[in-house]
């Protein structure tokens, strides 16, 4: 049965993520966040919920001090309600939840002290819900939570049939949900506006109280093409302007509002879920990008351990920091997300160093300190070690190839290793077989269209495209295949010969008022050319001593056959930073030493070696999607130093190299 009106509950959510570039969140501003805030403003009769993350809100707040005054105006006079969240926009489900319970309270303090009011309710960072979000979000005293009707689909409930807001609980503890409708996100803004005016007049026919738009602000002049369409060619004056004409039967409100006047409409209890289109990239859940990219979980568990650490120190600082190496958007890839992004991942690791830092200085009274900590720091059940004096931190990894995953300079809050493997995305096959059709469907026919253009262009991207079949960190160590030459290396195409690169090396840990020692073990196999396995023994050795940004490392290798061993053997480093003279695939013979210098870090690696080592390099670059189509990103270079090697059985070759780490001058 028909309705006489319906409510309309618009909320906007605008972020931009810690170590986002300056010019990034200067255009948003202007393309985006004030123009929609100034056209709102002058309708004042309109309602509409904002959520504006913590760090745009620092941004906005230090550049723009007449848009926060703006907000408090609005939220003044009732026109809008403010959403709150986690400050530094995390995933909620990948943080503790005395860090939950930490953000959402810093977020009302800081909501608060800009607009003169906290919020009752949160935006729900890309919406990714788990059941165990209930106990937390009620004990920090929020009373809603906006979700997708996505989430509803996965416990059998009809989009077309949710209105209003429907009550979840968990052990007593009870909190509100808002289903936002798909539907009205693909309608705006980019159908005219009559659209979305038409689809909520048969929503009210058929007897639906009320609908919810929630998504992103950047949509609103920020994603390609927007701002044209949404300001120059007027489709938000028109959509405010249509609204005010209708008002007679479509309202719009607040949350708190229609909360206030309107009883739940019933019951759920979701499972695990996010939008839909986050639950297509996360293939189901979103956690599965913990298993997917282990540079993610790698990250996150680095977040996950120093929580614990800032946890038992009293350290305001330390904690600050912490929530900022939370920010969402460099943990996860869709189109949105930032896992790709160098910079992104780079700032995440960036929080974290200077949490440890502050830390340190808790712990440490003078620089003259080295210690090493065994812990499952990954959660795979076995123990990485992690070495750390004044100057640096090496995570070390025993069990997946003896290698180092984290080289962290903490003079400059830097990470050397935030490293990025080249995989296979679905999207890569999708923009080789779409230029194919292209080809196809042009045969005989006129010039490109500019989607054409663009197919080209992201088929050309991905079409010399390499993949890796392991995590490229530092202190891999290969058995070469006769023949290999440089760019075989480069693009993966080359057969390793032995069984060492992600093997599980055995480990102990050497402790002594000068230095600390990981030494590690691993007998495994190289596979000539021509004939059986042969057994090798190899032995590497990390030490680093007090107040010192230089590593020693010392490798032993091992004929453990009966015949001659005759092989190439190399170690690998990977660091994510740019030298324009290792910007290409290269190659050199009788290296000693080399030094990695890379001007946008400001940071110098040198590497020295007791034995002279032939010395390939290269850049490793991905391809992501975004909303700007797809990308090619530089991610780091990688190093491979190799020897050849004739032993003897029972016969041993030795090297030692040094790594030293300075600020660029």
């Amino acid at each position: 049965m028909g309705r006489s009106t319906i409510d309309l509950l618009m909320a906007v959510h605008s972020h931009q993520p810690e170590g986002n570039f300056e010019w990034v969140f200067a255009e948003a501003y202007e393309k985006s966040y004030l123009p929609f805030l100034d056209l709102l403003y002058r309708h004042p009769k309109l309602k509409a919920s904002l959520h504006y993350s913590g760090c745009l809100l620092d941004w906005i707040a230090g550049k723009h001090p007449e848009f926060i005054k703006m907000l408090r105006e609005m939220v003044g006079r009732g026109q809008v309600e403010m959403l709150g969240g986690g400050y530094y926009e995390p995933i909620l489900s990948l943080i503790p939840e005395r860090d939950i319970l930490g953000q959402v309270k810093l977020m009302n303090e800081k909501l608060k002290a800009f607009t003169g009011k906290p919020a009752a309710g949160i935006w729900l960072t890309e919406r990714v819900w788990e059941p165990a979000l209930i106990k937390p979000l009620a004990r920090a005293g929020v009373k809603f939570a906006i979700v997708d009707d996505w989430h509803f689909t996965y416990v059998g409930r009809n989009p077309d049939e949710l209105t209003g807001y429907y009550v979840t609980e968990d052990d007593g503890e009870k909190l509100f949900i808002f289903p936002g409708s798909e539907k009205l996100r693909y309608l705006m803004p980019f159908k005219l506006p009559h659209e979305t005016v038409d689809y909520m007049r048969g929503q009210k026919d058929a007897g639906v109280a009320s609908k919810v738009f929630a998504d992103d602000g950047e949509k609103f002049g920020v994603w390609p093409g927007t701002h044209k369409w949404v300001y120059e060619e007027k489709w938000l004056e028109n959509f405010l302007g249509a609204l005010e004409n209708d008002s007679s039967w479509l309202r719009t409100t607040t949350f708190s509002e229609y909360i206030d006047v309107n009883g739940p409409s019933g019951r759920i209890y979701l499972t695990c879920a996010s939008y839909r289109e986050m639950m297509e990239w996360s293939g189901g859940y979103f956690k599965n990008f913990l298993v997917k990219y282990p540079e993610s979980n790698g990250m996150q568990k680095k977040m996950q351990y120093v929580s614990g650490l800032v946890s038992q120190a009293k350290s305001k600082k330390a904690l600050d920091y912490l929530y900022k190496g939370q920010c969402n958007c460099a943990y996860w890839h869709g189109v949105f997300g930032g896992l790709y992004l160098n910079h992104l991942r780079s700032a995440v690791y960036s929080n974290i160093i200077k949490a440890r830092k502050e830390l340190d200085k808790i712990a440490h009274k003078s620089q003259d300190w080295v210690e090493a900590v065994e812990t499952d720091l990954d959660c795979d059940s076995h123990d990485e070690v992690l070495v750390s004096n004044s100057k640096l931190e090496l995570d070390i990894s025993p069990h997946n190839g003896g290698t180092i995953f984290e080289l962290d300079f903490k003079p400059l809050a830097l990470n050397v290793t935030n490293t990025l493997a080249r995989r296979k995305e679905p999207y890569h096959q999708k923009a080789l077989e779409k230029a194919k059709a292209a080809q196809e469907a042009k045969k005989g026919a006129g010039i490109d269209s500019i989607h054409d253009m663009s197919r080209a262009s992201d088929a050309e991207l991905v079409a010399d495209l390499s993949y890796d079949w392991y995590r490229r960190v530092s202190l891999i160590d290969h058995f070469l295949k006769d023949g290999t030459k440089a760019k075989d290396f480069a693009v993966s195409k080359y057969g390793e010969a032995g069984d060492f690169v992600d093997g599980s090396y055995k480990h102990s840990v050497k402790k002594s008022k000068g230095s600390v020692t990981v030494e590690m073990s691993r007998d495994g196999s190289y596979y000539p050319s021509a004939g059986g396995a042969v057994p090798v023994r190899v032995t590497k050795s990390v030490s680093m001593k007090p107040g010192k940004a230089a590593v020693d490392i010392e490798y032993t290798v091992t004929n453990l056959g009966s015949g001659e061993l005759d092989a190439r053997f190399g170690v690998e480093f990977s660091y994510s930073l740019k030298d324009p003279h290792l910007n290409r695939i290269g190659e050199a013979d009788g290296v000693k030493n080399i030094c990695v210098n890379d001007q946008w870090y400001g940071v110098k690696v040198d590497l020295g070696f007791s034995k002279e080592a032939s010395f390939w390099y290269f850049p490793i670059e991905t391809v992501s999607d975004s909303e700007q189509g797809l990308e090619r990103t530089y991610q780091e270079v990688a190093l491979l130093f190799h020897w050849g090697l004739k032993l003897a059985p029972g016969g041993k070759w030795d090297v030692k190299m040094t790594k030293n780490l300075k600020v660029e001058e």
